[in-house]
């Protein structure tokens, strides 16, 4: 059983609740890997995918994502050729959050249906007051393409931002979501 987690953007391995998350997993005996995205304060699709893509992955893979994290999860999905078993994309989007300015994690169009055939469970989890938008309504809007669970934590923001105090520590929502 293997777990891979990918940062969002300003986010490193030991952010938030990421740590917390890996301990929790590989005390029930998961692999995890926690890679270090390129240039987070900057982040470019395609320069994450290289990272992203030279992971191994199977039928027992699980992805969770935070943020650019997400996004990029949902780009690496139409791109491998198996079918890993769990995705779980916390406050993700797959749209600039600020049109008309481009959102360099984000592709200009999806093949949801590919995206779904590589994944056998969705799980988004998307605050109803998220600072930067990838709110509860992003995260229907990817559940109606996808399928899946949409958890909705109410006043619960990003999940994690130093830039709105919000530490994120520990996240037992999630490790009850896993697997």
């Amino acid at each position: 059983m293997r777990t891979i987690l990918f940062h969002g953007t300003g986010s490193s391995p030991d952010s938030y609740w990421l740590p917390y998350t890996k301990v929790g997993l590989e005390r029930r005996g998961y692999v995890v890997n926690v890679p270090a995205l390129p240039n987070p304060y900057n982040p470019v699709l395609e320069d994450c995918l290289k990272v992203a893509l030279a992971l191994p992955y199977d039928s027992d893979t699980i992805l969770i994502g935070h943020s650019s994290g997400a996004a990029l999860i949902l780009s690496l999905l139409e791109k491998i050729d198996v079918k890993v078993k769990q995705a779980i994309l916390i406050a993700g989007f797959f749209e600039p959050l600020d049109p008309p300015k481009p959102e360099p994690m984000v592709q200009a169009k999806y093949d949801w249906e590919k995206i779904k055939n590589h994944c056998a469970d969705f799980y988004f989890i998307n605050s109803d007051n998220d600072p930067w938008a990838c709110n509860d309504k992003v995260g229907r809007a990817m559940l109606d393409k996808l399928g899946g669970t949409l958890v909705i934590p109410k006043g619960e923001g990003h999940m994690g931002s130093t830039t709105f105090n919000q530490p994120y520590k520990e996240f037992p929502l999630l490790l009850k979501l896993i697997g």
